[in-house]
């Protein structure tokens, strides 16, 4: 898959502490708790893979990183997909993982997605028809002061794009999943840290945004950011009813039954 003569990589951030969902992440990173019936990393990657993308980097956390190459390591090679590792010592924000992910994007185009954000929709179509610029993703939510916020003019073309506003513009979030283009390196290389120490995203977008090449997409499907027990719990109990556990890639069913299959036959040998 190509955007013109460029690749599109594919990005997981998948770093931080979750201390919210302690003790749960004292034992394990967060994207590796179960979402129903298989771990949450799982979702984002079926995001990536279903639009196409062979290689991706996964952005770890240093205490994680075997947990993450003991699940993941092998598991799509030989379906031809590349997954690569990165670790983030210290969590500098979401745009540190186009920094971090430099030499792996190199001259090429990169859709990030959040680790613990899972999709209803397929994006395949926007990913794979992406050509320069960038392009996210806004879902209309109850508590916006939470999140990246985009403004809307009459048009319903995206016009400002604030991070965590304390005064009311609009009441849609900007979602977890980012495609730009690599200028999005020296972007986020030039971005200064907030109040709180970590380069924003939200000035990645600001600078698409400012240079008139930022697409922003509404959708009305499930966004599930599974950052919390209750939003956690019912991120398991949405995937379940409306059976978003069933809109993975066939690939990716077999392979995760390849690799249950592998452990099975594994544990057998020891006991014998």
């Amino acid at each position: 898959m190509s955007t013109g003569n460029k690749k599109m990589k594919g990005i997981i951030l998948s770093g931080g502490t979750a201390t919210r969902l302690f003790p749960l992440t004292a034992t394990t990173s967060k994207q590796l708790l179960p979402v129903y019936n298989k771990q949450m990393i799982f979702y984002p990657l079926n995001t990536l893979i279903k639009a196409g993308i062979k290689d991706i980097l996964i952005i770890v956390t240093p205490e994680h990183s075997g947990q993450y190459l003991n699940l993941l390591g092998s598991t799509f090679k030989k379906h031809g997909i590349n997954i690569y590792f990165e670790v983030q010592k210290i969590p500098r924000g979401l745009a540190d993982a186009f920094i971090l992910g430099e030499g792996f994007i190199g001259k090429d185009c990169a859709t990030m997605i959040l680790g613990d954000n899972i999709f209803e929709d397929d994006f395949s179509d926007a990913i794979k028809n992406f050509q320069s610029g960038g392009h996210v993703f806004a879902k209309k939510v109850s508590d916006p002061e939470r999140f990246g916020v985009v403004k809307f003019d009459e048009a319903g073309r995206a016009v400002q794009i604030v991070e965590k506003p304390q005064e009311w513009i609009s009441d849609y979030a900007v979602t977890g999943l980012y495609i730009y283009d690599n200028r999005v390196i020296e972007a986020a290389k030039g971005t200064q840290p907030s109040e709180r120490g970590e380069i924003e995203i939200t000035s990645l977008h600001n600078y698409y945004l400012e240079k008139g090449e930022l697409k922003v997409s509404t959708f009305n499907g499930e966004w599930l950011d599974a950052g919390t027990f209750d939003t956690l719990l019912e991120a398991g109990k949405i995937v379940k009813e409306k059976k978003i556990y069933e809109n993975f890639d066939p690939m990716i069913d077999k392979a995760i039954e390849e690799f249950n299959a592998d452990l099975k036959a594994l544990a057998k040998k020891r006991l014998l």
